[in-house]
């Protein structure tokens, strides 16, 4: 098997599959990339979503685009509210801006409510105002899908991963996958076995500074602290990687209430501080705890 490691959109890539990709793919996945990080980054200054910030109005959505926007507003919907794009305004003031500066303001806004700021988003996103749009809790899966889509094009065999954030391909040999440790990244608290779909993870110990952390609830305009770490597994990234941060938010059982009845169903693990650990019949599940 051949990996192919990179870094790209903050964190390390590796694909792997049984030969090198060809130039062309390799070329139509870092072009994917960047088309994904110059629309809907808000670390850059000449990204959509830096526009967005400067004027309101009418901002055209790629069709390729259109089912994160989709999956945010059911998310927002699902957890009444918890899972906002609008939560990039309270980041930034906390210190998580375009310069990383890690100083929270002495006042950090609350999160407004999504029909106050976004009057439609199906083909153009309409903002009542300007407005700092931050994908964060699903947009790395949804690029890690939009480059699986694109290998699956040219191999029928792969893993996409995007600091862990991975799609694997059907397969008759099991993956097997280590689920790092929230308060030791050198350990593992167990381990899952796959042979195919999407597993995602989201931690609070990955991007933290002063008091706050990157999972903020909307609803409190502070870091979320009941839980450490979950892990996701479903049929696609944008969904498990959703899951994952909507789990920090909102109780599993409500989330499942919705999923556990469709195609689109869901097994997650939840860590919490209390060291309590939730999860579903996760397949080949071994936790160490």
């Amino acid at each position: 098997m051949h990996d192919w490691v990179f870094e790209a959109i903050g964190t390390r890539w590796t694909i792997t599959t049984p030969a090198p990709l060809a130039a062309p793919v390799v070329a139509a996945v870092g072009a994917e990339i960047e088309r994904i990080d110059r629309a809907w980054s808000r670390f850059r200054d000449d990204s959509a979503v830096a526009e967005m910030a400067r004027a309101g109005g009418s901002h055209r959505v790629e069709a390729t685009d259109q089912p994160l926007l989709d999956w945010y507003r059911r998310l927002y919907d699902l957890t009444g509210g918890a899972v906002t794009p609008l939560v990039g305004g309270t980041l930034a003031a906390a210190g998580y801006d375009a310069d990383y500066a890690l100083r929270p303001a002495e006042s950090v806004p609350s999160v407004p409510a999504w029909d106050d700021v976004i009057a439609g988003h199906d083909g153009v996103l309409e903002l009542r105002r300007p407005a700092l749009i931050d994908v964060g809790a699903a947009g790395k899966g949804f690029a890690v899908d939009r480059v699986a889509g694109i290998v699956a094009d040219a191999v029928d065999e792969y893993i996409v991963d995007a600091g862990g954030d991975m799609v694997i391909s059907a397969r008759q040999q099991p993956v097997r996958i280590a689920l790092e440790h929230p308060l030791d990244p050198a350990k593992a608290i167990g381990v899952v076995t796959l042979d195919g779909g999407a597993i995602c993870a989201s931690a609070s110990n990955r991007r933290a500074w002063a008091d706050w952390h990157h999972i903020v609830d909307p609803r409190t305009a502070s870091p979320a602290w009941e839980v450490l770490a979950t892990w996701v597994i479903a049929p696609s990234a944008m969904e498990a990687d959703g899951l994952a941060t909507a789990l920090f938010l909102t109780p599993a059982a409500r989330l499942r209430g919705h999923f556990d009845h469709h195609a689109d169903g869901f097994h997650h693990v939840t860590v919490r501080r209390n060291g309590s650990v939730e999860h579903t019949a996760v397949p080949g599940l071994e936790l160490f705890l």
